[in-house]
């Protein structure tokens, strides 16, 4: 497999941004490393883009679904041949440790294998006639030409929640990566169009926030599916609204770990140092607040401390590396400006709190793993993403304080709640305001066959994985059949007195 990939694709050729512009690709982890200069795609060759799309729609969409299948099928044995060279330029690129690049790659398997089976399920419904020799059902069809538009964190999963469905149920997609995250997208295109895609069906145009609104804009493109910050994603929803098209919005999360007195603390610690410090904190759905039973708040803060203290940071293609750098200068600066702000307000680096230094990390962008104490709920830190390796602890005394700290914030992706109480777990999966809840377990871990996405300020309802995401990619069609012969009056008085 190519290592970078540094072109376009748009209608089966690879080729430069039509103005010739480009942008720099620099390892977060090792600044000293550029990966390469990318298109700077702009109208023209999103237009460009667009067309192939919709021209390719056209037979696309008249492909048997189960034989679309086929070539997804393909894809993931491809995904699977180069496993982990691709992690490899995924962890050079965006920073965490090879052994998460590799299941962010495993991610995209699952959902090619599962997409492929979706094909065979495409299910619509037959139901009775209110008249005679009637016969009544609904269909699925494509939308049409699909805009992707998504993060770094998750370069090759994500992307993939959103295009193997969208594909499978017959619609064209114009796919813009991160412009920190270009070549992975790359890559993940030419594995693609490799297992036998035609030409047109899948396109790539790189570039920043100019190709992305003109993609959003554009009007031959009949739905728009985003993961980013609740900023941007709340353009998308107001241009897509305008333009009548279907949009999905993947946005923010500031996700709590509620742990209650009763919890199995050594459970607890696995799933807090994985959640809050996995992909350096740089997940939607990563554990940003810690809500602790006052009762056990002490023991668990001071273990988790010594886990975090104890945490390998460095360059994620070395052995034994456990967190990654965050993707770059903007991104360090606002964590670190989220650490003074919490201080101003009142709360006590526990843990953590600076730049990381050594030979090891000169030439990157590393934040330490950093625990916030005396954190109160109307404090930023306890409301705003950070979007880093930054967990805000809060102290409760109930589970009635516990569920309202939780769910008194604008966002709600994902939740977790520690407790052996049966009683308690069940309540909390209803009271808690949040798209995913997990019982024991922290607050990452996604399967993807599963629907997820958030509600409040983190998405607009629609949810990606799982058996619901082809509701967002289909159209339903009602269809009649009436083989009466004769003239019938449907949605009229037909009942005699």
């Amino acid at each position: 497999m190519k290592d970078v990939i540094t072109q376009n694709l748009i209608g089966g050729a690879w080729q430069d941004s039509a103005s010739g512009a480009t942008f720099k690709n620099i390892n977060p982890a090792r600044n000293s490393d550029e990966i390469g200069s990318f298109p700077e795609s702009g109208v023209e060759d999103v237009d460009d883009a667009v067309r192939a799309a919709r021209s390719a729609f056209k037979t696309w969409s008249r492909m048997p679904a189960p034989a679309r299948g086929d070539i997804l099928r393909r894809i993931g044995d491809l995904l699977t041949e180069h496993k982990s060279a691709l992690a490899f330029q995924m962890t050079r690129e965006m920073g965490k440790p090879f052994f998460e690049t590799k299941g962010d790659v495993q991610e995209a398997i699952d959902t090619a294998y599962y997409a492929a089976t979706e094909t065979r399920r495409l299910f619509g419904h037959t139901v009775p006639s209110e008249l005679p020799n009637k016969f009544n059902m609904s269909i699925r069809r494509p939308i049409g030409v699909v805009g992707v538009i998504t993060a770094w964190n998750f370069p090759v999963a994500v992307p993939t929640w959103k295009m193997f469905p969208a594909l499978a149920a017959g619609n064209t997609v114009v796919f813009k990566p991160s412009e920190d995250a270009p070549n992975s997208g790359a890559l993940l295109t030419k594995i693609m169009v490799d297992a036998g895609l035609p030409d047109g069906v899948l396109n790539l145009v790189q570039g920043g926030a100019g190709a992305g609104s003109a993609l959003v804009e554009h009007p031959d493109v009949n739905a728009v599916s985003f993961t980013g910050s609740t900023a941007t994603g709340s353009k998308i929803g107001e241009a897509c609204g305008r333009m009548h098209k279907r949009f999905s919005l993947e946005m923010g999360g500031k996700n709590p770990a509620i742990v209650m007195a009763d919890a199995d603390l050594d459970l607890v610690l696995e799933g807090l140092v994985w959640g809050a410090f996995g992909t350096t904190g740089q997940r939607c759905t990563a554990t940003s607040r810690l809500i602790v039973h006052e009762d056990v708040h002490d023991e668990l803060v001071s273990r988790l401390k010594q886990r975090a203290d104890a945490l390998r940071i460095g360059y994620g293609n070395e052995d034994k590396v456990e967190m990654g750098p965050v993707i770059n200068r903007k991104g360090a600066e606002k964590i670190l400006h989220y650490l003074e702000i919490g201080k101003e307000e009142g709360a006590t680096v526990y843990a953590g709190g600076k730049r990381a230094t050594g030979a090891d990390v000169d030439d990157g962008w590393f934040i330490e793993p950093t625990i916030l104490t005396d954190v109160t709920p109307e404090m930023r830190v306890a409301r705003e993403e950070i979007f880093g390796p930054v967990l805000s602890v809060l102290k409760i005394s109930s589970y009635e304080e516990a569920i309202d700290v939780a769910n008194n914030i604008e966002y709600g992706l994902s939740s977790a709640i520690y407790t052996k109480d049966v009683s308690m777990a069940f309540r909390a999966m209803h009271d808690i305001e949040a798209g995913i809840t997990y019982i024991n377990g922290p607050t990452i871990g996604a399967e993807a066959h599963m629907p997820f996405g958030g509600v409040k300020g983190t998405g607009n309802g629609h949810r990606e994985g799982g058996w619901e995401v082809f509701e967002f990619y289909t159209e339903t069609k009602t269809v009649y059949v009436d083989y009466s012969g004769r003239l019938q009056k449907a949605q009229i008085d037909n009942v005699e007195d």
